[in-house]
């Protein structure tokens, strides 16, 4: 018979992965209290949070859910990192504090939709950030303009070269023809 705190806590965790666009499951063994409290803090900058679960009460919140296949990785001590904002950021965060803290394993992961294993989350911690991207885009597409502008502007400026041409060598034959 559950008890009424089991219930609380399953319902609990439901609604913390009700939207999620990221969920990473890690094993935390080896770690001090200090570790994951820093661990903790590098996530709530991200948006983030970490939470330690028992793995039969895991299951049962993400019992006939999107998340159903990472009930088979809920095995040892296990920490839940879940976030509805930038996965790729979380991702970072993750692998980051794991470079630090080789005690930190990540098991498996889900990110907007799809399960990734370990490999898979490292490959999106690698990629470049958002405002990164932004800023490649925003780069390429103001070379493509400057050059446009060049194309645009050749003919006047062409001109502009011809006509002086043309005034200067009418000077010279002017200066020619009164000597």
């Amino acid at each position: 018979m559950p008890t009424q705190e089991k219930v609380e806590a399953v319902e609990e965790l439901k609604s913390r992965l009700n939207g999620v666009k990221a969920v990473v499951l890690t094993e935390y063994r080896g770690l001090t209290v200090q570790q994951l409290g820093d661990l903790r803090k590098q996530l709530r900058a991200v948006s983030a949070e970490y939470k330690i679960v028992k793995n039969r009460l895991a299951r049962l919140a993400i019992a006939s859910s999107e998340l159903q296949g990472l009930g088979t990785h809920l095995k040892g001590p296990t920490g839940v990192i879940f976030s509805k904002e930038d996965p790729v950021a979380v991702a970072k965060a993750v692998h980051a504090f794991a470079r630090t803290n080789q005690a930190l394993a990540v098991k498996a992961g889900y990110v907007e939709g799809q399960m990734l294993a370990p490999a898979g989350l490292k490959a999106l911690a690698d990629l470049p950030s958002r405002e990164a991207i932004r800023a490649q885009l925003v780069g390429s597409i103001q070379g493509v303009l400057a050059g446009l502008v060049g194309v645009l502007a050749a003919p006047q400026r062409e001109l502009v070269y011809v006509l002086q041409q043309r005034g200067a060598s009418a000077g010279d034959e002017s200066k020619a023809a009164s000597s």
